[in-house]
């Protein structure tokens, strides 16, 4: 056997011998080459390959797939989720935390259910189920955990192929695809292609932003460590370990500590460094941070936390800020402060602009960040969703392309989910229609934003306007109506609440004879699809959280408002016939398919919600 002296030696002369040099093998070292042999290069291909699997990453990619796209993800960690993965527990927040009727549907509404209903236990493992399943099980979709981009091959201004490496099966692939995505959240796939990207904050005169500071800087948010607490029945010690820093007094945190359970986004650091390449760094400062805090609250006077202990302590940063891919426009401060709704619009946004100091913990000036809150939500166009340089690159997440400003909004994890559903559909109608993004026309655009709607996506400045819809042209009857709730308001091309209308139908109770609604097709049609969209009150938070003052304004399982059980009947050869029954439903949106279901007129009974007392319904399609 080779002593560790000899392996040395040998990897030594192999660094002379220069690279791609390869040494003789000899005795066991042969043995174990026969033995385990190094595993050829695997080629795959897809129409869509998307890199990063993150919120972004994931709703992406299922768009992308669930849209007729061959759809690949390819994930550099065992769990999916990014920052709201068990390896992080970041909120996924978003606009419902500043606006009314303002939380993001579609793929993340989905799946926010899913855990919602799932997890009683309130765990971050079991979100990275749910998107494991969603992901996997998944049609079209290629799901590949633990798979590092290593480079990749452009020609002509065109991504040909990415290299990667599975850490765990120690496998190199090579994977093609019509078009790429980058949703690494530090555009890592668009740089390793030459796409020109930013980084720091520009200046006044770069874009003409009031908020910008007089002179560019390299400075970036900062990154952060979370901790969750549990409390025992007795009292739990803590040792500062002798590297931690020391906070002897209220005044040296200036945050109040009082929520002990889950902590604090104010554990951060690193803006004033290479978020990227100092990673090791930030993550040694915010671990002697984080520990010096805890030693504050555990022995450094009364806090409460006589019996409280450290159940877990994140070890990898959550990083918020690196570099912005520049794509064929940059959104900046006017856009987002304006509320500007864009002709190709695919996403909204919401959230402040959510700027934090660089120096993160410790900035001594007072506080850690400096919002500036919106007026209303705003949209993200589909050209800050692709390169302006790289001809088949799509952008999501944080690597979308915009200005520092603008990307203090957009960066936090719902609206890069909603950004990551609207370019994963963008990228499927190209790779359908053998397109390329900047070759995308007004009618693909029309086309793309009617997918986003059609899949429960909301988009501000665009309505319902499927040709192919058929309840659009049906006339509706129900059996009871409540205050501006008409039946007709389920193809009034609107399934959220905007303002003072509600936008759905509403019974007034759940009586048998008042919690029904009825189309008439005026003859007789073939259907194939039905769409239901029900309430989940988009007006409420719903996060995966341990925030005690955010659980309390939520609910954690099915939403009240949402229907549990209904029928569904047709109206054929003059008699009413159940052709589905559905119980224990908790999702917004359910899609009902049938063979050979001829009849003039279809009708939805609802039996019973999650809490309230009356049926609620924003929206019918039906497809022929």
């Amino acid at each position: 056997m080779y002593s560790r002296r000899d392996m040395l030696k040998t990897a030594a002369l192999g660094g002379m011998l220069g690279a791609g040099a390869t040494l003789p093998l000899v005795g066991d070292a042969q043995a174990a080459a026969r033995k385990h042999p190094v595993r050829p290069k695997q080629k795959l291909t897809a129409d869509v390959v998307i890199v990063g699997g993150g919120m972004a990453g994931v709703c992406a990619a299922i768009a992308s797939a669930r849209n007729g796209a061959e759809t690949i993800l390819v994930q550099d960690r065992p769990v999916l989720g990014g920052n709201a993965s068990s390896e992080v527990r970041m909120n996924i927040s978003g606009a419902s935390v500043k606006h009314p009727n303002a939380r993001e549907g579609g793929v993340l509404e989905e799946l926010q259910l899913e855990c919602g209903a799932r997890n009683p236990q309130n765990t971050h493992f079991m979100l990275d189920l749910v998107l494991w399943e969603k992901c996997h099980f998944q049609p079209r979709l290629t799901l590949m955990l633990n798979t590092v981009m290593t480079d990749c091959r452009v020609d002509d201004y065109k991504i040909r192929s990415i290299s990667c490496y599975g850490m765990r099966t120690e496998t190199w692939y090579t994977i093609e695809g019509h078009v790429f995505m980058d949703v690494t959240g530090d555009g890592t796939l668009g740089v390793r292609a030459g796409n020109p990207y930013m980084q720091g904050q520009e200046s006044k005169s770069e874009f003409g932003e009031t908020l910008a500071p007089d002179e560019a800087t390299d400075y970036t948010l900062g990154s952060s460590l979370l901790f969750q607490a549990r409390a025992f029945d007795r009292p739990m010690p803590f040792i500062k370990p002798t590297w931690a820093h020391s906070y002897p007094a209220d005044s040296d945190i200036l945050r109040g500590h009082e929520e002990l359970n889950y902590g604090w986004w104010w554990l951060e650091w690193g803006g004033t460094l290479d978020t990227i390449q100092d990673d090791d760094r930030i993550r040694e400062e915010l671990l002697k941070i984080l520990y010096g805090v805890w030693d504050h609250v555990k022995n450094q006077g009364d806090h409460g936390a006589e019996n409280h202990a450290l159940e877990w302590v994140g070890c990898l940063p959550g990083r918020r800020e690196s570099r912005r891919l520049k794509g064929a426009y940059i959104l900046r401060e006017q856009d987002v402060m304006s509320g500007r709704i864009f002709d190709d619009e695919v996403a909204y946004g919401g959230w402040a602009i959510d700027h934090h100091y660089p120096h993160g913990f410790h900035h001594r000036d007072g506080k850690f960040w400096h919002p500036t809150r919106l007026d209303q939500p705003y949209s993200v166009p589909l050209r800050s969703l692709y390169s302006g340089t790289i001809h088949n690159l799509f952008l999501g997440g944080r690597s979308l392309s915009a200005s520092h400003l603008a990307f203090c909004t957009t960066r936090v994890m719902a609206t890069c989910a909603v950004m990551g559903q609207g370019a994963g559909t963008a990228a499927a109608h190209c790779a359908t229609n053998n397109i390329l993004p900047r070759e995308i026309s007004s009618s693909d655009i029309a086309d793309i934003k009617q997918t986003l709607l059609h899949d429960d996506a909301y988009l501000l400045g665009t309505c319902n306007e499927d040709s192919k819809d058929l309840a659009r042209k049906a006339s509706f009857t129900a059996g009871s109506v409540g205050r501006g709730t008409a039946p007709e308001k389920v193809v009034d091309g609107v399934a959220r609440q905007v303002g003072l209308d509600k936008h759905q139908w509403r019974s007034l109770s759940l009586r048998p004879q008042d919690a029904w609604l009825a189309m008439d097709f005026g003859s007789n049609i073939n259907c194939r699809e039905l769409h239901l969209k029900f309430d989940t009150n988009y007006d409420r938070r719903m996060r995966l959280t341990h925030k005690a003052n955010s659980l309390a304004a939520q609910v954690n399982g099915p939403q009240p408002e949402t229907v549990k059980d209904y029928r569904i009947e047709a109206y054929i050869d003059g008699a009413w016939k159940q052709v589905k029954e559905v119980t224990g439903n908790f999702q917004r949106m359910n899609v009902h398919q049938f063979t050979g279901l001829r009849c003039d007129k279809i009708r939805v009974h609802v039996s019973a919600t999650h809490g309230v007392t009356d049926a609620r319904i924003f929206e019918v399609r039906c497809y022929s």
